[in-house]
């Protein structure tokens, strides 16, 4: 078998059950001639967005992979895969590359080395003979430790060329450190000793699968639970002890339990520092969990770390606790599910006009509480985009179930979500999975929703069109004023049919839900769907100050 052949052997043993690809890369025809299926997107970052998004809902157990052409082709990557190293995303790039004659004349784009910083690792093929043992170092790589992208560029001559021998060659399987338990023993004493403890769930709680665990051992100590943008749902916020994921719009009991916590204990957690995520307060003691050390005091200085997988330390973490702790602390459990239940109905209160809103231009909050209440939560992978849909979503979304929305945020790139929408719904096709965006977002992607169609990628469009791009209401004063630099109108609807795309616009209050249902019914044929709602321009934002920060 020639070079292409020989990896499109590899991705099948791996379990690779697509490829999203844009051509020209010899590997999209040998995965076709070998039945795996080949989803050609309409621009590159929406491709690398599909595999991104595959990989995240699979938890890394399997990879989402993108062919990009030599030369313009995976220059047009950048974005995708810089977002997806953001993300931690272990996803792999599969790039054609000029010969190797040729690697270092002037203007040749070496993609290997282009893309080393925003990549966990990257490769240049040299020979047929070393592709297997740059697979296997590929897939080690996305499947051990933190996640991240990663990259293997093969000229057109190593494709081409002929195998010699029998390919011998294993999945790779998940690599997984458990605690040292002397680090877990101290962890559990400073969990029990804190007055008010604040436990922190980061993306790493998903890819470990231990949603579950996160809330026993928030039910056992008992502490409440906030999570990271990215760990979004990794406890259903349904749960009595969820405080929600803030990002730059938080829930009230969040900053109200975070300015009171005396220790905060994140599991699963980069603690990086992002205007899109929670921020720890001068004065807390840290406990950082991590499966990367490199994590531990890189943004914050920790008091006491512990090193391992998410799901193993948060079972060592149990087990010492019940061990330290003894029978008993129902009253503790009782009264703090009490404290959370009502600082939220407060919270809720105070955003009931908004939530609860006839206005028109249609309130944007309206929209979420009738999406809310019409689907079933339990069955659905939600995803914002950047700016305020992010902002209006990730506060009031209640998820009802573990791994069912996807958070980003560490780059905010316009447009990401409908990608790593259609990459999810690959990885769960009996799930409704809906991407809310801006007017903004859809310019800089909504091509893509033609992918979608010709793929029957069955997913849910939600477009918040206010014609502006109002986050930018505050930095675009002048020439907005003399140039209309913020409008960005359209009808998205019209442009949704013309990509065999089934759409609907709504512009009033009682249409909201039965547009949802229209809407729902249509993917449930397995066809995509678009809804696009004429909102106001929108700046009420749940922003509460945290002091310190």
């Amino acid at each position: 078998m020639n070079g292409a052949a020989l990896i499109a052997e590899i991705l099948k043993r791996e379990g690779t059950e697509f490829l999203s690809c844009y051509p020209r890369n010899p590997l999209i025809e040998a995965c076709a001639a070998i039945d795996i299926r080949t989803i050609l997107c309409r621009q590159e970052r929406g491709g690398v967005g599909i595999a991104d998004g595959y990989s995240r809902i699979m938890r890394g157990k399997r990879n989402g992979v993108f062919a990009a052409q030599a030369g313009p082709g995976i220059e047009n990557d950048f974005p995708g895969i810089a977002q997806a190293y953001a993300e931690n995303v272990p996803l792999l790039i599969v790039a054609g590359g000029l010969p190797l004659a040729r690697q270092y004349v002037r203007p040749v784009f070496r993609a290997a080395d282009v893309y080393r910083p925003v990549t966990k690792w990257s490769a240049l093929a040299h020979s047929v003979q070393e592709l297997p043992d740059l697979m296997r170092r590929a897939f080690h790589a996305m499947r051990s430790g933190r996640g991240g992208p990663v990259l293997v560029e093969v000229p057109d001559a190593v494709f081409e060329a002929e195998f010699v021998g029998e390919l011998d060659y294993v999945p790779m399987p998940v690599q997984r450190a458990a605690p040292d338990p002397d680090s877990v023993r101290k962890a559990a004493q400073m969990l029990l000793a804190a007055k008010n403890l604040l436990i922190l769930g980061g993306q790493g709680v998903h890819y470990a699968e231990a949603g579950d665990r996160l809330a026993a051992l928030a039910e056992l100590v008992p502490a409440p639970v906030a999570t990271t943008n990215p760990g979004k749902s990794a406890i259903p916020e349904n749960h009595p002890l969820s405080l929600g994921a803030p990002t730059r719009s938080r829930s009230k009991m969040f900053t109200d339990f975070m300015a009171k916590a005396d220790v905060v204990l994140a599991v699963g957690s980069s603690l990086t520092r992002t205007p899109f995520g929670p921020s720890v307060p001068p004065g807390k003691t840290i406990i950082h969990s991590t499966n990367e050390a490199g994590d531990i005091n890189k943004e914050y200085r920790v008091d006491h770390s512990v090193v391992g997988d998410a799901a193993l330390v948060l079972d060592a973490l149990i087990a010492e606790v019940s061990r330290q702790k003894g029978p008993g602390g129902g009253n503790a459990l009782a009264s703090l599910k009490e404290e959370v239940a009502a600082g939220k109905k407060a919270w809720l209160a105070e955003w009931a006009k908004h939530l609860d809103s006839d206005e028109m231009p249609l309130n944007q909050y309206r929209v979420i509480r009738d999406l809310m209440r019409t689907v079933d939560r339990d069955n659905v992978i939600m995803t914002h985009d950047s700016g305020s849909p992010r902002e209006q979503m990730i506060p009031f979304w209640e998820t009802t179930a573990a791994g069912s929305y996807m958070g980003w945020g560490k780059s905010t790139q316009l447009g990401y979500g409908l990608g790593i929408t259609m990459g999810a719904k690959l990885a769960a096709p009996k799930k409704l999975c809906v991407n809310v965006m801006g007017d903004a977002a859809i310019g800089m992607t909504g091509m893509d929703i033609e992918t979608a169609a010709r793929n029957r990628i069955a997913i849910l469009t939600v477009v918040f069109n206010n014609g502006v791009m109002g986050a930018e209401r505050d930095v675009l004063k002048i020439s907005d004023q003399k140039f209309g630099a913020m409008m960005v109108g359209g009808n998205y609807t019209k442009v949704a049919e013309g990509l065999n795309v089934a759409a609907t616009r709504v512009d009033k209050p009682a249409g909201i839900v039965p547009a949802i249902k229209e809407a729902v019914g249509v993917t449930q044929s397995g066809a995509p769907f678009l809804l696009e709602f004429v909102v106001k321009e929108g700046h009420d934002f749940s922003r509460y100050a945290l002091a310190g920060l």
